[in-house]
């Protein structure tokens, strides 16, 4: 038999969508009910896509250090940060694809994270049942941005870091209705979190989504 380095991710359930969404603690729910492999994106993306990053930059001639912090969070405006952001989002996800050419189960697996995109997900997958978009509501956006303490934190090494947080959150808005764009033109539920649902409802809401494939 040929080995398909693409047959994990068509397998596969995928949760895009924004953050403070919950879309971590329903695929590590998901794993741990229905026996599933949980890929975590921000966790990989953090460690071993960033010496992928690294290597790129060293490749392209560019400090390995990556941009002067303040160019990236202060002084672009949101707008111009979301079309970065929605710009590397394709390199970013053949990185994803990679990692899961080494996952071999006989179980599926759940790929949660907010670089999993519709319409990248979409021409891998063999149905696009097998994909939910999780977004939350402005009211509960601004909740958790308030709650949370990784949502309010400030980048460290910046000159001002209330506009580079102002900057991120009103970024992060735009990728999120992106994804909910796209997800919609291609026929990919939205699930909306407004706070309404406990943890637990919202699990019950995905599992009976993703039911015929677990």
């Amino acid at each position: 038999m040929d080995f398909d380095p693409l047959a994990t991710a068509r397998r596969a359930l995928w949760i895009g969508g924004a953050q403070w969404a919950g879309k971590t603690t329903l695929a590590v729910t998901l794993a741990l009910r229905h026996g599933l492999t949980a890929y975590l994106y921000d966790r990989h993306d953090a460690r071993g896509h960033d010496d992928r990053r690294l290597a790129e930059r060293v490749r392209r001639g560019e400090p390995p250090a990556g941009p002067d912090p303040d160019a990236v969070w202060v002084d672009l405006a949101p707008e111009r940060m979301a079309a970065e952001t929605l710009a590397a989002f394709p390199g970013r996800f053949a990185w994803v694809l990679d990692d899961l050419s080494a996952l071999v189960s006989g179980r599926r697996v759940v790929a949660e994270g907010w670089g999993l995109r519709p319409e990248l997900v979409a021409p891998v997958v063999e149905s696009t049942g097998q994909m939910v978009v999780l977004v939350p509501t402005p009211e509960f956006r601004a909740y958790q941005v308030e709650r949370l303490p990784r949502a309010r934190a400030r980048h460290p090494r910046v000159r001002d870091p209330e506009r580079a947080w102002r900057n991120r959150i009103a970024r992060d808005e735009l990728v999120a209705a992106d994804a909910v764009a796209r997800a919609r033109d291609l026929g990919i539920r939205v699930v909306e979190v407004d706070g309404s649902r406990d943890a637990e409802e919202v699990f019950a809401l995905v599992a009976d989504h993703f039911a015929a494939y677990l």
